[in-house]
């Protein structure tokens, strides 16, 4: 019997606010001693009173809008119950039935096969604290309980159960990343937490309607974490159907290091929480007026921007595609192009941002804005190429120089003699003498072997050390080959 992987994904993402969801706490809080980044709100102490962060409600608004959600005008928190030492108030502030955000969607894939991905709902909630555990010197497991990350504002998108396999789940996952960085809503830098994915895992053969048993396997804190702990729970219930077990609804963790999942509880369904609306905090209202003034001042997504990439500056789909994967990178091949002002083609630059560039900062695993070759600097050495000034292996060499010092194109290209020789009077004399020294490329030429002609242009490239214009080597090459051919007997 076939089956069909049926997957929801639950994504946890911190917005990037200077403070927490509910008090003035920082949220910067990476390498601070434990406990240090806390007050009587989000530790939880009884009788305080909480305050919404106005700018986790524009962030949140602006992630519900970039992913077509309607925004809801009226939204309100709620306590969901759950007891836990890392939640020291017994329950999480959180919003259920009227959360912000509803009914949006992700589309996956390229214009040739696209497939969209419901969301159901975003909504706004607190992080929970992190519970450190320890081993004594008996042996002894404890665990401590460390509150600086509890109350940061934190948004849960949940996708409509559309996703149809691992690899699936892990592109969703990826391009919800890359929308939250673009809008700069959240760094999504999941090896510090600040992204994190539950995903909701049954199979059913090929042709049923009706769900299988759902799965939530727990904290997934990497791409490649989600797709090979999914990859394994299809497999895993998949046998459990056909050896008769049946597959029972629960809760797992992924253990990364054995490549398994592991049980850790029932699940829980939503009246297990005893959600009941904050007594201590209002509804939330969203005006139109205010909705649209957030909806203008949201960035350009990197669909609609790698479109007009292709539109725009003749890019192919893949260019346009690698451009675009980060705002940095797309910002920088732009202001590139700007500095050109059309002294070189806009594709010209695309192939060197992604190609020799890329290859630099991947090396030293640097952001292109870390790199010390400004759009400026690069945009100058494009403009020497496309004119003739270098040609491409000594363009590779300043560029190297470049990104190493910082120092201008133009000048490493004339200290170190790399700027192209085109005058035919200059090159004439290195070309006789190539001619000379090489008689058995001559007669091949005679025989008709118009391939020894590359072979030649090679050799005054050797003399010139690379200087030399390959056209004009060419031109000058063939006239002098013409000639001998002409006056031979």
């Amino acid at each position: 019997m076939s089956y069909e992987p049926v997957i929801g994904l639950e994504v946890h993402a911190q917005l990037q606010t200077r403070s927490k969801m509910f008090c003035r706490c920082s949220t910067q809080y990476a390498g601070a001693e434990p406990n240090t980044h806390i007050c009587p709100i989000c530790a939880g102490f009884p009788g305080v009173l909480p305050v919404v962060n106005r700018r986790a409600v524009e962030l949140a608004t602006r992630v519900g809008l970039a992913l077509n959600c309607e925004i809801s005008p009226s939204s309100r928190f709620d306590r969901k119950h759950y007891p836990y030492p890392d939640l020291p108030k017994g329950y999480q502030t959180s919003q259920y039935d009227l959360p912000l955000a509803l009914r949006g969607h992700v589309t996956l894939g390229d214009n040739g096969q696209q497939r969209r991905i419901g969301i159901v709902r975003v909504h706004m909630e607190e992080d929970t604290g992190r519970l450190l555990h320890r081993s004594s010197p008996s042996g002894e497991v404890y665990s401590l309980v460390d509150l600086n990350r509890s109350g940061v504002p934190l948004l849960e998108i949940v996708s409509e159960p559309d996703i149809r396999s691992a690899v699936e789940a892990r592109e969703y996952v990826t391009k919800l990343r890359q929308v939250l960085r673009y809008i700069e809503a959240s760094t999504g830098n999941m090896e510090e937490g600040a992204l994190r994915c539950d995903a909701n895992v049954s199979v059913r053969p090929v042709g049923q309607a009706e769900y299988g048993a759902k799965v939530e396997i727990k904290n997934l804190n990497s791409t490649r974490a989600i797709e090979r702990a999914i990859e394994y729970e299809i497999r895993r219930q998949i046998e459990a159907l056909e050896s008769g077990d049946g597959v029972r609804q629960e809760t797992r963790g992924w253990d990364d290091a054995a490549g398994v999942t592991l049980g850790q509880r029932g699940k829980e369904y939503a009246s297990d929480y005893r959600y009941f609306p904050e007594p201590d905090l209002p509804p939330l209202t969203m005006s139109e007026s205010r909705r649209g003034e957030i909806h203008r001042g949201l960035a350009e997504l990197p669909d609609a921007r790698r479109e007009r990439f292709v539109a725009l500056y003749g890019l192919t789909p893949q260019d346009a595609a690698d451009l675009t994967l980060t705002r940095e990178t797309a910002d920088y091949y732009e202001a590139v192009v700007a500095e050109l002002r059309e002294a070189a083609p806009a594709r010209l630059a695309a192939n060197w941002v992604r190609g020799p560039l890329f290859g630099l900062v991947n090396r030293d695993n640097l952001a292109i804005t870390d790199a010390r070759v400004s759009p400026k600097l690069l945009a100058e050495l494009l403009r020497m190429l496309h004119d003739g000034e270098v040609n491409a292996t000594a363009a590779r060499e300043m560029l190297e120089e470049t990104y190493r010092t910082g120092r201008s194109p133009r000048e490493v290209a004339v200290e170190r003699g790399l700027m192209q020789v085109s005058d035919a009077s200059a090159l004439g004399p290195v070309v006789r003498a190539v001619l000379e020294r090489n008689p058995k490329a001559v007669a091949d030429f005679r025989k008709g072997k118009q391939q020894v002609v590359g072979f030649l242009i090679g050799q005054v490239m050797r003399e010139t050390k690379g200087t030399a214009s390959q056209d004009t080597a060419r031109t000058l090459l063939l006239e002098e080959l013409s000639g001998s051919q002409a006056g031979a007997p």
